[in-house]
């Protein structure tokens, strides 16, 4: 049975499955429940028993066709005899060793081991006597006899008294203990405990290259989540040989693998494989349930986010049948079964799910079918059972852990043309090889994309950093970027940067203190960490090494850009502690595209990205301002007097051959607006005249993680990223001054903090 959007499918097709919330298999006989098997994406318990009780009558047709079957080319089934116990030898037994059993059985002080050796002693106690009166008969059936002595006794009490082996009533869940991150240097760790129940869960989390390969015809090629259930045979008191997984450790995995498949993140915002590793450290009930319960506490541990916790528990039942007709008189659902009450009782029904509703279900049961209404019963049982599960979990880890952890991967996914790939990975792989021994990380690339997964955040910009040098990235006025001086000239040197571009460090641009030489600054060879300052119509780009360094003279450099734009030239995904990372750039787009529009800035997929205004836009803005022709006239004849313009004009052209940045291309990075505050504030911002140094008034729209969504009127928007030491107690409608210090790649304003009120 499948379901999409509330409608439920009969046997539906693999395509209508991706598309199911719920992949439900039932067997039944003609009125009996035989096995159920369920993986859901938190369905309720009532949707749930729709979807049940639609499956039966869908199942019955099944059974006449195999019986005409059976009729025209069946066998008839062979004779058999059966090997009863006298009810003699039944009621010897009895007088000799229920009165001991049920006084074992009432006592609850008894752990599992302990009530095990007990149970023992009777039955030698039982044997010895036997022995000495020469009973043959009763000595070749004892074990058999035995079990059927305590299975009564367990029974009996249960349905008459309403208590249980370990005293509890039948809907109370065993004491439950519960610790995340019990081992630091893993990734992510659990150790949870339910009664005698224990398990050790770990977390490891990899690359998307690390996931498994599947060789299926039909499903995905890959697996990127997987979850290994252990059941060591010390987990039972035994001595064993471990001689691979069985078919209980298979199916217990994969059936707490279903349960929290539901909750975890979506493959295109978590790009980790993620593998889970169950060790069962004692057992006495369901194992499979406590791996769900201690797989998630440990996948939060390990800062994956989760969309739920998932807990699980399984619900036992027994009942008091009608020898003659078989018809079940009386009955009692049992919650957190123990490994004795799921030997001795009728029904193993395990269910996992979040408080939104259920997960994943397997049902093993004993007798010949269960009626489907006692079924559809035991799940509200189990959903109260797994609510006092989930309270605990949650009072030892409620969310994803965010802190920064050394020990945690880092994973950063970034898109490039296939062209840029090609010469990332290089002849027969030998960049990317050399890339990962330099580095430490390791890269996976598929088409038009580069996973980047690293120990630690050092190694993660070491590699981003040998990454941008061998492929380039986009050039951004502010951003800062590692160079190699190559020559040196007159009037500066040129710098080669970011996969082979070149770049003018003009003398005027060495230090804040005057500069005779270029050559008592720099030196050829000399690697530096310069701050792009602009870029002409021809693509000439132009560097400060002062802008990067503190302005002794100011407390603040008016050239530094705050805030300064992302490294890469595409955002990546980067999961470093797994902390939401916020995208206010999303909110912003409608802005960012009003730029583009206008011609403000260039379009984000355009190369490069950068804020030019030729002369007369210069000369159509100081019209605007309120500047008279006098003026205009006078900052186009004199150069000398750069001071009283709002504007700076790029350094006149050297008469070196060498030089081939134009005199006649004006930027605006670093336009001076200390003393025209008041006319600023009188012209209404806009999408055409904001530049970079506008001062205006913002009020704060909204708060996020990393920084403000700032309100700066006339329908534009901008945003300000919190200092390391800065403020950060803003709240909604507070009145900030800020100013323009750069554009992000996408055209959002990037504003720095002037003054709140």
């Amino acid at each position: 049975m499948g379901r999409i959007c509330g409608q439920f499918i009969v046997n539906p097709t693999m395509d209508e499955l991706n598309l199911s919330d719920l992949n439900l298999v039932y067997a039944c006989t003609k009125d009996k429940t035989l096995m159920i098997d369920v993986q859901a994406r938190e369905i309720t318990e009532k949707d749930l028993e729709a979807g049940l009780r639609l499956a039966h009558p869908e199942a019955v047709k099944f059974l006449e066709p195999q019986i005409r079957l059976a009729a025209r080319a069946g066998k008839n089934k062979k004779d058999y005899k059966l090997s009863m116990v006298s009810e003699k030898t039944l009621e010897k037994v009895r007088n000799l060793a229920e009165t001991q059993i049920e006084a074992v059985f009432t006592d609850s002080s008894y752990g599992k081991f302990e009530r095990g050796e007990a149970l023992d002693n009777i039955t030698q106690d039982v044997r010895r006597k036997l022995e000495e009166e020469c009973d043959e008969e009763s000595l070749n059936v004892l074990p058999k006899v035995i079990d059927t002595v305590r299975k009564q006794v367990v029974r009996r009490r249960i349905i008459s008294e309403g208590f249980r082996v370990d005293g509890r009533h039948l809907d109370e869940v065993r004491p439950l203990h519960c610790e995340a991150g019990n081992l630091p240097i893993l990734h992510g760790s659990s150790l949870f405990s339910r009664g005698d129940t224990q398990v050790l869960c770990t977390v490891t989390l990899g690359a998307p290259g690390d996931a498994q390969r599947l060789e299926s015809l039909v499903g995905p090629p890959t697996k990127r989540f997987m979850l290994h259930y252990s059941f060591p045979p010390f987990s039972i008191n035994e001595v064993g040989k471990r001689v691979g997984l069985n078919r209980r450790e298979v199916g217990h995995g994969t059936l707490a693998e279903k349960a929290l498949l539901a909750v975890l993140p979506p493959e295109d915002d978590f790009p980790y494989t993620v593998r889970v590793n169950s060790e069962v450290m004692a057992s006495d009930g369901s194992t499979s349930m406590a791996t769900v319960c201690g797989g998630s506490i440990a996948l939060m541990d390990a800062g994956i986010p989760l969309q739920e916790h998932v807990a699980g528990v399984s619900v036992g039942l027994v009942s008091e049948v009608d020898p003659s007709t078989g018809a079940i008189k009386d009955y009692r659902i049992v919650t957190d079964i123990l490994g004795l009450e799921d030997h001795l009782g009728d029904m193993d029904f395990k269910i996992a799910g979040t408080r939104n509703g259920i997960t994943a279900i397997q049902l093993d049961i004993k007798p010949a079918g269960i009626p489907l209404d006692i079924i559809c019963e035991s799940l509200e049982h189990a959903r109260k059972g797994r609510l006092q599960i989930l309270d605990h979990m949650e009072q030892e880890i409620s969310a994803p852990r965010t802190e920064d952890d050394r020990n945690r991967p880092r994973i950063a996914t970034m898109k490039f043309s296939n062209d840029v790939l090609r010469q990332l990975i290089g002849p027969l792989g030998a960049v990317k090889r050399k890339v990962e021994e330099e580095t430490g990380a390791r890269l996976s690339i598929s088409d038009g994309t580069l996973t980047i997964v690293a120990k630690n955040q050092s190694v993660m910009e070491k590699a981003q950093d040998k990454i941008d040098f061998i492929i380039g990235r986009e050039i951004e006025i502010g951003g800062v970027y590692k160079g190699i001086v190559t020559s040196i000239k007159e009037y500066g040197a040129f710098v080669e940067f970011n996969g082979g571009q070149q770049g003018l460090l003009h003398i005027s641009e060495l230090s804040h203190e005057p500069v005779s030489k270029v050559s008592d600054v720099v030196c050829v060879g000399q690697q530096l960490s310069l701050t792009c300052i602009g870029q002409d119509v021809r693509g000439n780009i132009k560097l400060s090494l002062k802008a990067t360094l503190p302005n002794p003279g100011q407390s603040e450099a008016k050239n530094v850009v705050e805030g300064s734009v992302p490294a890469m030239s595409k955002t990546p995904k980067v999961w470093a502690s797994v902390e939401s990372v916020s995208n206010e750039l999303d909110e912003l787009k409608p802005v960012a595209e009003l730029l583009v529009n206008r011609g403000v800035v260039n379009s984000p997929s355009s190369s490069p990205a950068f804020l030019i205004r030729s002369v007369a836009e210069c000369d159509e803005q100081e019209k605007s301002t309120g500047l008279n022709e006098a003026s205009k006239i006078t900052s186009k004849t004199s150069r000398t007097s750069k001071s009283n313009r709002k504007s700076k004009t790029n350094p006149p052209k050297n008469d070196d051959s060498h030089s081939s940045f134009s005199s006649s291309d004006i930027f605006s990075h670093t336009e001076d607006s200390s003393n025209n505050d008041e006319d600023e504030g009188k012209t209404p911002v806009t999408a055409r005249n904001l530049k970079l140094g506008t001062k205006v008034t913002a009020k704060v729209y909204q708060i996020r993680t990393h920084g403000l969504v700032l309100d700066l009127g006339g329908g534009v928007r901008a945003m300000y990223r919190f200092e390391a030491n800065g403020k950060r107690d803003f709240e909604l409608g507070d009145e900030l001054r800020v100013k323009c210090t750069s554009f992000s790649s996408k055209g959002v304003p990037v504003m720095s903090l002037v003054d709140a009120y």
